[in-house]
């Protein structure tokens, strides 16, 4: 039986096929209760109660609302090209899905394990622009393709600073591997990257609130202004497919910012042991910041938007990647530097 799944074709594809099943279906699951998560927060800031009907505490309120977009009706406007109307739902959906693939939850627990996962998560993070603006287009009308323009535009502002910040990391640890970014981390919680990139784990939080359209940074879902952005013509199970390809992002940018930052999986404390306890805990508690700033933030306008992504956050994280590199080449700092960003 052993041979079977490693020396024959068949057997390679169908534990490939249970990995990947092993990541998705406790990762669909767990959005559902992130999603109530982020409304419960949301109420509590605001003196609310939130989903408290369907179930014990509300807690099946997502199952509820997935089952709603599942029986309702698919509405298609008249003008618009149905092939790529469709599609857009699609390829957002299954891009935010295979980023996946190269997210480590514990030491070896990743489908695929390669030396340029984050060279991958960055490329296929950039083609999630195509969906939002295929579906803006693809609807025939203005206020989408509007929101679509507004929203790719603001994708790739701040795709710029995160890829400077994430720069930094990998000059720091010499690998684009996340094993090897996590394994140099280790000697507790003063070891993580948090302390030696300090500035730059605020740029990513924030610039991450940009990438995925959460407030304070929703400009192409602002309702007052563009009768909620790129997906207004989207219903039923198209629209929940944007909805969770979005949702699927944040949860991946919490990941990332637990892998880069915050040492995985790593224990903050030498007598407890490592394990994937810590990396579901520190994306919960990246989560959590997430929904607060939603809950706490005003809008921003979308010229204030721009000139923070351009003016401010890439001269900054250029700026970093500078000082790194030569940090690192100089050893200016000697101990202290080969200590805090090189593991050492």
């Amino acid at each position: 039986m052993v041979e079977f799944f490693t020396n024959t074709n068949l057997g390679i594809v169908l534990v490939i096929l249970g990995q990947c099943l092993l990541v998705l279906i406790p990762l669909l699951v767990a959005l559902a209760f992130l999603m109530y998560a982020d409304r419960k927060i949301w109420a509590a800031v605001q003196m609310r109660k939130g989903p408290n009907m369907v179930g014990p505490f509300g807690l099946l309120q997502s199952f509820a609302d997935f089952l709603k977009y599942i029986v309702k009706e698919i509405i298609v406007p008249a003008g618009a090209d149905k092939f790529v109307f469709f599609l857009a739902p699609m390829i957002a959906f299954v891009l935010a899905v295979i980023t996946w693939a190269v997210i480590p939850f514990n030491d070896g627990w990743v489908i695929s394990n390669i030396n340029v996962a984050i060279l991958y998560v960055f490329a296929i993070s950039s083609l999630e622009v195509y969906g939002v603006i295929m579906g803006g287009w693809a609807s025939n009308s203005k206020y989408p393709f509007l929101g679509s323009l507004r929203s790719a535009a603001q994708m790739i502002s701040y795709e710029v600073s995160i890829g400077l910040i994430i720069i930094g990391v990998i000059i720091s640890t010499g690998s684009m591997n996340f094993g090897d970014i996590v394994g140099a981390q280790e000697g507790g919680f003063f070891s993580w990257y948090w302390v030696a990139h300090f500035p730059m784990l605020f740029l990513f939080f924030i610039s991450a609130l940009a990438e995925t359209n959460r407030p304070p940074f929703d400009l192409p879902e602002a309702e007052s202004e563009l009768v909620a952005g790129y997906q207004v013509e989207y219903s039923s199970t198209p629209f929940l497919l944007f909805m969770i390809g979005e949702l699927m992002a944040v949860v991946l940018m919490c990941a990332l910012v637990s892998l880069l930052f915050l040492g995985g999986w790593l224990s903050p404390v030498g007598f407890l042991p490592d394990g994937v306890f810590w990396m579901v805990l520190k994306m919960s508690a990246v989560f959590f910041m997430f929904s607060m700033v939603k809950a706490l933030t005003p809008r921003y306008r979308y010229d204030q938007l721009m000139r923070i992504g351009w003016k401010v956050f890439l001269p900054l994280s250029l700026f970093w990647v500078v000082l790194v590199s030569f940090l690192a080449k100089f050893e200016v700092l000697g101990g202290f530097w080969a200590r805090w960003t090189m593991g050492v």
